[in-house]
């Protein structure tokens, strides 16, 4: 069995080509109901976000499985599929792109956090629909955890990336702890709304909305349980506000320098932040000569936007560094996985031949009692144990070294398990890793 990937992203597919392969919650279940009608393919995750729609399974062959899941994808999308647009990878490279996922280092912002729980949703969909069994649990229980690893052991989440976030980590920066701060937002546009969403998951003490439709500002208040404030008295809320941001589309400024020089004696000598995130500005240059106040534009949040970017990227070097280690400790798990078959044949049949001696033994001892039948059994059961510990022990040590093929032959032929399973599997090592189908 192999673990492949097919998919398509940001970085292979052009949005008009991405949004014809981006299925629902319900057409994901509906197809992965109808994957017993493809008997290449044995499991089955398929994760559609707006970026990227992937689908995870484990096959008979790479080679063979890949028109299949051509078709698979072609037939839930109503869609011809141009392999231009997709990737497809195997075995060590595909469980490498899953953790590569997980970990947001696929993401179009790296360190994005929202992609760990389409994952998890993707998962928990396959899951219960019925179409993972150990080989894509092992794998999606495995990325899930390196996708959390990377985000507590390293700093690649830490830092705002977005204009709207910047503006907020820049007022914590100077406050600390939001929750006594006021917020006047002037402007109440795409900007301003994601802006507020970030201030209140801060915890801000109030927000204030002051639109030059006042109905506008009436909308998004109500969002945030904020106080709507006519547009023409916003320096008035200026008094009680401890931060403005101001993103109007304002052709002109709205702040003057004088009209702060007059505000701040109103404030009684506590400090106020400006950022004004408006392009072009609201806020006059000259305002931030004014004792008491920090002016903040566009490219002062810029700059801490870049700097925390190639923060991201450095931080990216040390997901890195996990992701390889986890990968190398999966592909040995996923090595033992391959002896257990044999493992459980070997059991099974000592098992087999126990239970048929036992049987003849007793039918030669009628007038044993019940607790010399429990002795009987229970040395049957010891001596078997004992007798396999050693070769159990020898495959499990062989398991990642060059002798284990000789173990596992060695095994087959001093117990002949062809002789009482299905047909023994001696074709030459792929150079792909193979995976045990339990």
């Amino acid at each position: 069995m192999q673990l492949v990937v097919l998919g398509l992203n940001h970085k292979t597919a052009s949005v008009d080509v991405r949004e014809c392969f981006t299925f629902s919650e319900d057409t994901i279940k509906m197809a992965l109901n109808r994957l017993h009608e493809y008997e290449e393919i044995s499991e089955c995750v398929i994760i559609s976000t707006c970026n990227r729609t992937e689908m995870y399974a484990v096959v008979d062959d790479a080679e063979d499985g890949f028109p299949v899941m051509q078709q698979f994808l072609q037939r839930i999308s109503e869609t011809p599929l141009d392999v231009a647009d997709f990737f497809y990878y195997a075995e060590e490279d595909c469980i490498n792109h899953l953790f590569r996922v997980t970990s947001s280092l696929d993401s179009l912002i790296i360190g994005e956090g929202q992609i760990l729980s389409q994952v998890k949703k993707a998962y928990s969909i396959a899951r219960d629909v019925g179409t993972t069994s150990t080989v894509l649990n092992t794998l999606f229980h495995r990325a899930i955890a390196v996708g959390k690893k990377v985000r507590t052991e390293t700093r690649i989440a830490h830092s705002a990336v977005s204009v709207s976030y910047a503006a907020v980590e820049l007022a914590k920066n100077v406050f600390g702890d939001l929750s006594t701060s006021n917020v006047l937002l002037l402007g109440a546009g795409q900007m301003g709304e994601l802006t507020a969403k970030h201030l209140v998951g801060n915890g801000v003490k109030a927000v204030f909305v002051s639109n030059r439709r006042y109905e506008r500002a009436v909308e998004l208040a109500s969002q945030f349980r904020g106080i709507a404030v006519p547009f023409e008295n916003f320096m008035k809320s200026a008094v009680e506000a401890d931060i403005i941001i101001t993103s109007t589309g304002a052709p002109h400024y709205i702040i003057r320098a004088w009209d702060v020089a007059h505000l701040m004696p109103k404030r009684q000598g506590r400090p106020i932040i400006i950022i004004d995130i408006a392009v072009p500005r609201d806020v006059e240059p000259e305002v931030s000569a004014i004792s008491g106040v920090r002016l903040y534009n566009i490219d002062d949040l810029e700059a801490v936007v870049e700097s925390n970017l190639r923060l991201r990227e450095q931080e990216a070097e040390l997901a890195e560094n996990i992701i390889k280690k986890e990968l190398e400790e999966l592909l040995i798990k996923f090595r033992y996985l391959s002896l257990r078959p044999v493992m459980a044949r070997l059991t099974d049949k000592a098992e087999r031949i126990r239970q048929r001696e036992l049987k003849r033994a007793l039918t030669k001892l009628p007038d044993i009692t019940a607790e010399e039948r429990r002795a009987v059994e229970n040395m049957s059961k010891m001596i078997i144990r004992k007798m396999l510990r050693d070769p159990m022990v020898c495959i499990n040590e062989g398991a990642c070294t060059q002798n284990e093929q000789l173990y596992l032959d060695a095994i087959l032929d001093l117990f002949k398990l062809d002789t009482i399973g299905e047909g023994r599997h001696r074709e030459k090592k792929k150079t792909c890793y193979r995976y045990a189908q339990q």
